[in-house]
């Protein structure tokens, strides 16, 4: 075997990054998720200074190349704060900092879709802030919510290929690897691509699937 072959060992290699790419973008899912929801609760009661705080950190992220994100955390971190960053610390920051900005915006949007009236009616009923959130706000927002979430988790799936360039062992970087040792890019880098496409065809169809359970749900069933 020459050194320069693509070997059935290679695309093992090529899956064990794809693992480590699938990985960092789950916990950055969740991570994302939890602080977006959670600014735009804050957004949504008008918290002072705090709503105004968050707005403003989330423009900045959202409206800012990732990459230059990366380099910031990976680099001005440990400059400025005196503090030990590996690769991968850097890349979960990153990504959950970038996924939360995004994660608000679609967040706030599916929270102002729903019709005061029903808050307020609610609110006439007696439910308390809590509840109103709970019953009447969270379901519905979901619902509305889940399409745009898909598409952003897609995006982000790919967005994880940047985490390469400071040095994580994800897909994107076996993959550079494998082609300057075999130098045949177009079969290496096909190989990258179809697993990166296979894993967003699977988040679409998990967000399609999650989402037709929602909307069937909370559809109006009559009297």
């Amino acid at each position: 075997m020459r050194y320069t072959e693509f070997t059935p060992f290679d695309i093992v290699l090529l899956a064990q990054g794809l693992g480590v790419s699938v990985g960092l973008f789950l916990a950055t899912t969740v991570i994302g998720l939890l602080i977006g929801t959670l600014w735009a609760v804050v957004r949504f009661y008008r918290v002072p200074v705090l709503a105004q705080v968050i707005t403003f950190v989330a423009e900045l992220l959202k409206n800012s190349p990732v990459l230059v994100q990366l380099f910031l955390v990976f680099f001005g971190f440990p400059a400025f704060f005196h503090i030990n960053l590996g690769p991968v610390e850097a890349a979960v920051i990153t990504l959950s900092g970038n996924t939360a900005a995004f994660v608000y915006v679609i967040a706030v949007s599916a929270i102002e879709s729903i019709g005061r009236d029903q808050i307020e009616a609610a609110r006439a009923f007696g439910l308390t802030k809590w509840q109103v959130l709970r019953h009447i706000i969270a379901p519905q927002a979901m619902a509305f919510a889940i399409g745009p979430l898909t598409g952003l988790l897609v995006n982000q799936l790919q967005v994880t290929s940047l985490i390469s360039v400071i040095g994580v062992m994800d897909l994107t970087k076996i993959g550079n690897i494998l082609n300057l040792r075999t130098l045949k890019p177009f079969i290496v880098w096909a190989v990258v691509g179809v697993l990166y496409y296979l894993a967003a065809k699977l988040i679409a169809f998990a967000g399609a699937t999650l989402e037709r359970r929602l909307r069937a749900h909370t559809a109006w069933k009559g009297l």
